[in-house]
């Protein structure tokens, strides 16, 4: 694929990757239009022979994000087809509705959680945890623009799903700052305003005073003339669409609403097109695939519109958007981002345009919180001395309706009421509460915004307004408690006064971020913003020399990282007191709500130098080597725990012999564990563990029990002349006499499970084995019924129940083993080997049969077939009945023997060349077409049903040189 990460998404992707092998888990939160999605398309490339389990809001999405991919890739076209095939690909609502059984098929080595805030949902994250709690293993990279829910009591998912593990965070204001994204430039205006002149108009006519309605009456048609002389839509549109024909994207509040904007294209879009191509995008229309698809590919002369509804929102990026239209208002950042991200993109030559023509005037600004981000993200590399970074400070921001705002505001204010009046219900409020700390958006009874009132007061006195406000009026205010301070130096007052409980209730101001007073106030916001203040340099004239001398005297903790470092030093050594270790859980929080256990992993990671952050001293290194820190990390602790186990079993039995299953006497399952190690092979495992293994006598290829036993006997044989082995009898550990029984059980079809290959039997036979029993029957002619997938049980069962015994003599459903894993554990499944087929076994072969006879004894058994539920029929090719030949008889019968199940088979591939040495493949290599090392499985070309027949059997390898 070679894919070639833009910077930022380089280190991030590196970041995640560091965080992966040592926490397990990684998030990034990178801005729309940054490519993020690429990320989790270099980890898919990166491990080729991992099984990537992808997850998202919609196909929709990932659809397109494939898309964009293949389109963005050199490569030759040939290579395309060939990309993602290790993603297995799940809506978190499909995951939802997942059984166990259906969950434990996925088996993924890594798991991707798409637009992860997304699982914050109830009913999908329920999902999610499902999945997680199944694989609790397997590292999870977690992808979005926000970790942020901001309409579910501001959850952060960041700390819910990946315990705070975020190996990259940048906002939409940071990315335009650094150049990442193109600024945009941003116009404001309004297009439907009559209904709130139409309020403003009721407003006037029930005003009680004469001189209110007088003088309403005038500002309204003031405002009315200012917004009729203002630029129309057609105009604005004509104005900054520079390109004609560029592609534009309308989002829209639903479908009414949708189709009433598609009605006004021709009135708006009139000077810039008189024809423009327009689609519509929203998710219940089966036609959205196909319109997103035409929109992207149209390459006409006109302008190119896509309306959309609660769609593009998120993890969808159309290349070569000039712009878009916010015409639907939201209190979401979320989506506001997401929405203008559309027509911001990484690497992108030209500036977008991003249209803000809300519903009404009160929605107007909310480029507010894009401006914010930019200003922190200044100030905070102006702080780091990384000015070379800053690339953008601002953007251009058209406002068309600037002056219509101002008498807006102005028409508000005259009918709040009277000077006369709020001041009587400033005093009655006064008389009530005690202050004047009016909350902004508080009505008194007869509806008169008495909070508004108050904030304007205080900003014509500061000067901050347009107002008379003489001697006589300010005193009148002082006497019923007015505070002229503004309003930040209330807060001020406020926090302060809740930081200094705090201290008196703890002794110190060491606070959470997300620590709200009982009152509501979110002080430990506060406290951090405070940091960030003194740190950058920046707001001095709210934190100002005196405020930052009455916060030390109250504990204040300016520099944090060294506080927190003691903070959770002490919790650790707590916890050492009590455990006896520092084996801390990841998500582990000590009982003062410290999470010591992503701290410690943080320590880890600073030593080694796979994170940013202030390096670690000898003395910290020192303290924490005192009270039992284990420096390496989870895997390597879990590796070297197998070994300690490995080493043990070792000096006691002399020797690695030995079985999957086995469990040490410490619990530990040291069989998988070799098993694991086998399967990786010296090539994936570092010299210094290749090494060690080797001196306590690791078998890196297996060898095949089945062929050692076999030796014995043979052994035996030619000691004795004979195979009548005594009961007692042991040759280097093996019970002879039981192992000979066994293979007489398995030949009769005795043991569940287990067949005997034809060249097995013929080599137990050399040597003077009897059987005591029937042999294969070869000489019967072998039909094949066809029945529903599913049913292929209970057809067999019919037919041996209810078929005449002149017709069948027997029935089978052929199966195969294989190896999944489930749960962090290799089990061993059985599936059925050709779904949707029944083999019927027609007595003694009699193949002179002439054609009316043949064509009769099939009619009787298609009417025995045809009375049984699931049955379909006989196979025919060519309206022929279907037999299986000398050589797909004896395929089967060799495969499956009595038991009719095709057991798990071990080989090596050594030099590029498969080797079966166990099992029902040997001797079949040349039907194998592919190895999935991974699923430990095999597909198969062999010949049957007159042709050839794909089938997958179970086949581990457990070496490749």
């Amino acid at each position: 694929m070679g894919i070639d990460l833009y910077e930022h998404n380089e280190s991030a992707y590196q970041a995640a990757l560091r965080m992966l092998e040592t926490a397990g888990k990684a998030a990034i939160v990178h801005p729309t239009g940054t490519g993020k999605s690429f990320i989790g398309f270099k980890l898919c490339e990166d491990f080729p022979d991992k099984r990537i389990c992808w997850l998202s809001p919609s196909e929709y999405i990932f659809k397109t994000q494939v898309e964009n991919l293949l389109s963005s890739d050199e490569c030759a076209e040939a290579k395309r087809e060939n990309q993602l095939k290790n993603v297995s690909f799940y809506t978190y609502a499909k995951l939802t509705a997942m059984s166990d059984a259906e969950l434990k098929e996925i088996c993924p080595d890594y798991i991707i959680l798409d637009e992860f805030h997304r699982c914050g949902a109830k009913v999908w994250g329920q999902g999610v945890q499902n999945l997680l709690s199944m694989y609790p293993g397997v590292p999870v990279l977690g992808l979005s623009a926000t970790a942020i829910r901001y309409l579910d009591d501001q959850r952060d998912m960041s700390d819910e799903l990946f315990d705070g593990n975020v190996a990259s965070e940048m906002t939409l204001g940071e990315a335009i700052v650094r150049g990442i994204l193109n600024p945009p430039k941003y116009v404001l205006s309004v297009y439907s305003y009559q209904k709130g002149l139409d309020q403003y108009q009721r407003r006037i006519q029930t005003a009680k005073n004469k001189a209110v309605r007088d003088e309403g009456e005038k500002q309204l048609e003031a405002l009315r003339r200012a917004l009729e002389q203002a630029d129309r839509l057609d105009e604005i549109f004509h104005k900054h669409m520079k390109n004609r024909t560029g592609k534009y994207i309308v989002f829209c509040a639903n479908y009414e609403h949708m189709t009433e904007m598609i009605g006004k294209a021709p009135e708006w879009f009139a000077k810039v097109d008189d024809k423009p191509h327009m689609y519509t995008a929203y998710s219940d229309d089966p036609e959205t695939d196909k319109a997103f698809r035409d929109f992207k590919i149209d390459e006409s002369d006109h302008l190119k519109l896509l309306y959309c509804i609660d769609m593009l929102n998120e993890g969808v990026h159309v290349k070569d958007v000039e712009g878009v239209i916010l015409l639907r208002p939201t209190v979401s950042p979320i989506v506001y981002k997401q929405q203008i991200g559309r027509a911001l993109s990484a690497g992108k030559k030209t500036d977008a345009v991003i249209f803000d023509i809300v519903l009404n005037i009160e929605n107007l600004y909310s480029i507010g919180t894009i401006e914010e981000e930019m200003k922190a993200a200044v100030s905070y590399y102006h702080y780091q001395g990384r000015e070379d970074e800053i690339v953008n400070e601002r953007f251009e921001v058209t406002d068309e309706v600037r002056d219509s705002i101002s008498l807006f505001e102005k028409l508000e204010e005259t009918l709040t009421a009277s000077w006369d009046l709020m001041y009587e219900c400033a005093g009655k409020y006064y008389r009530e509460h005690g202050n004047l700390e009016v909350p902004v958006k508080y009505q008194t009874e007869e509806g008169y915004g008495l909070g508004q009132w108050i904030l304007t007061q205080r900003r014509v006195y500061a000067g901050e307004k347009y107002g008379a406000l003489g001697e006589e009026r300010i005193r009148k205010l002082e006497r019923i408690g007015i505070v002229w301070s503004s309003f930040r130096d209330l807060a001020w007052k406020r926090y302060f006064e809740e930081a200094c409980e705090y201290y008196r209730k703890h002794g110190n101001l060491n606070i959470t971020a997300n620590e709200v007073t009982a009152s509501g106030l979110r002080l430990g916001a506060w406290i951090s913003k405070l940091r960030t203040y003194r740190k950058s340099g920046i707001q001095k004239r709210y934190l100002t020399e005196e405020r930052i001398q009455a916060l030390d005297k109250i504990g204040m903790v300016w520099d944090v990282p060294d506080y927190l470092w003691e903070e959770n030093y002490a919790e650790c050594l707590q916890y050492y007191r009590e455990h006896g270790n520092l084996d801390i859980p990841n998500a582990y929080c000590s009982q003062n709500g410290l999470k010591i256990g992503g701290w410690i992993r943080r320590q880890r990671m600073l030593r080694r130098g796979l994170t940013k952050g202030t390096e670690l001293t000898q003395e910290q290194i020192a303290r924490l080597d005192e009270i039992g820190m284990a420096w390496k990390t989870k895997p390597e602790q879990k590796w070297d725990k197998g070994y300690a186990e490995a080493r043990t079993y070792y000096e006691v039995h002399g020797d690695l012999n030995v079985r999957f299953s086995y469990v040490s006497p410490s619990g530990y399952k040291l069989g998988g564990w070799l098993a694991d190690q086998r399967e990786k092979g010296k090539a994936k495992l570092p010299e210094e563990r290749q090494k060690k293994l080797d001196e306590i006598g690791m078998v890196w290829v297996k060898p095949d029990p089945w062929e050692f036993r076999y030796q014995l006997a043979k052994e035996y044989y030619e000691s004795y002349g004979n195979l009548n082995v005594p009961s007692k009898y042991r040759a280097e550990g093996v019970w002879l006499a039981k192992w000979l029984n066994e293979q007489k059980q398995i030949y009769a079809g005795k043991r569940e499970g287990k067949v005997l290959r034809k060249d097995q039997i013929e080599r137990l036979e050399a040597i003077g084995i009897h059987w005591n029993g029937r042999k294969i029957v070869q000489d019967c002619v072998w039909y094949v019924a066809r029945v529903r997938a599913g049913s292929e049980d209970r057809v067999r069962q019919r037919c041996r129940e209810q078929m005449c015994p002149r017709l069948i003599t027997d029935c089978y459903v052929f199966r195969y083993e294989e190896k999944r894993h489930v749960q962090g554990e290799w089990v061993l499944q059985e599936k059925i080997l050709f779904p949707g087929y029944v083999f019927l076994v027609a007595g003694k072969a009699d193949r002179k049969k002439s054609e009316t006879e043949e064509a009769e004894y099939g009619k009787c058994l298609e009417q025995e077939l045809r009375d049984m539920e699931g049955a379909i029929g006989l196979l025919k090719v060519e309206g022929e009945l279907v037999v299986l030949n000398d050589e797909e008889v004896n395929l089967l019968q060799t495969f499956g023997g009595h038991g009719q199940r095709v057991g798990l088979s071990e080989g090596v591939i050594e030099h590029s060349k498969i080797r079966v040495y166990s099992g029902p493949l040997v001797g079949k290599e040349k039907y194998i077409r592919k190895i999935d090392r991974h699923k430990r499985r095999a597909v198969l070309e062999m010949p049957m049903f007159g042709g050839t027949k794909r089938v997958q059997v179970g086949l581990e390898i457990v070496s490749k040189s």
